[in-house]
């Protein structure tokens, strides 16, 4: 059956008035997706997530935007997780301080000592075996996109200097809940004691634990140095970070929306690097002019020695043949 003149002639001038429209720039409204992360907009997650969302813009011509949530405004990192999980959050930003409760192999990178430095670290991540754990995350109903950092991580307390594994006999030890991190304190003789991250400020000032242990980028920008004295560089563990999205979310965009995703997540991971190398460079001496008191230079031989036989239960836990592999990494 033919098409009405008049319909033909209405669907004409519909066309060219979104085509005027479109050539004076008038664009149908962005698509907005929250992004939520555990630290202050002035930390590495703060510069990661900002790179990404600028990233995400140029390459999708601003169709889609980030509305960013710091500070554990959507939830602390198990919350967001299981939001994007279930599709109640778009994307999120966490540590792997709770991953392994949805990806269990992920706390391989999480043992102590593993990592012989960045290079190392940044090697792994960005290689076969930086790829192939990523793609475990989809079996477990999340989408991960790139591979970001939170850094070395280093302790901090209130009661006296740590510089050999007896000093940390009987601390009570903030960690994240995670069964790597609580092993390896516990092997050091501390008491292991998970508290969520919105929580731990509070609980350190209240003395309800001792001490914490993260990188300096979020000691400093988390302002632990108000409740914190003593900072140790012990380097004792490696934290990544990851940039995550609904996998409803995640089904909905064409190829391209997905590439440019991903693309958007590296970009992110690499602003994440960079802040983090920015402020191991001076964030030591700011601590100190804030009035930690810092033991630079710690024999890292000592606590090795002292997690020998955690090990053995790691190389049962994990396979010797994978930890090998990653320490082999170049």
């Amino acid at each position: 059956m033919p098409i009405p003149a008049t319909v033909g002639r209405r669907a004409f001038i519909a066309s060219a008035a979104a085509a005027s429209l479109t050539s004076l720039g008038v664009a149908r409204a962005a698509t907005q997706w929250k992004l939520g992360y555990p630290l202050p907009l002035n930390s590495q997650f703060g510069a990661a997530a900002t790179a990404f969302a600028d990233e995400l813009a140029r390459r999708t011509g601003g169709r889609f935007t980030i509305q960013q949530f710091p500070s554990s405004a959507l939830g602390g990192e198990r919350e967001m997780i299981e939001g994007v999980q279930i599709g109640t959050h778009d994307l999120a930003l966490v540590s792997t301080g709770a991953i392994p409760n949805f990806v269990p192999q992920v706390a391989v990178f999480d043992l102590p000592f593993l990592f012989r430095d960045y290079a190392h670290a940044h090697a792994v991540l960005d290689g076969a075996i930086g790829t192939e754990m990523l793609e475990r995350f989809t079996a477990r109903g999340l989408v991960a996109l790139a591979w970001g950092e939170g850094g070395f991580r280093h302790v901090t307390n209130n009661k006296r200097p740590i510089a050999k594994p007896e000093d940390l006999r009987g601390l009570k030890i903030r960690t994240q809940e995670n069964p790597m991190h609580m092993a390896a304190f516990r092997g050091l003789g501390a008491n292991p004691t998970p508290i969520n991250w919105p929580e731990t400020f509070t609980a350190l000032q209240q003395g309800t634990v001792d001490g914490q242990d993260n990188p300096i980028s979020v000691i400093e920008s988390s302002k632990l140095y108000e409740v914190q004295k003593y900072l140790s560089l012990t380097q004792h563990l490696y934290s990544p970070a990851l940039f995550l999205v609904s996998p409803a979310l995640y089904a909905k965009l064409s190829k391209a929306d997905q590439d440019a995703l991903r693309a958007a997540a590296r970009a992110g991971a690499a602003a994440m690097r960079t802040r983090v190398a920015q402020d191991e460079l001076s964030g030591v001496q700011n601590l100190k002019q804030r009035g930690m008191s810092v033991a630079e230079q710690v024999d890292k031989a000592p606590f090795v020695a002292a997690l020998e036989a955690s090990y053995k239960d790691f190389n049962q836990k994990f396979g010797a043949e994978n930890i090998e592999r990653i320490q082999k990494v170049r």
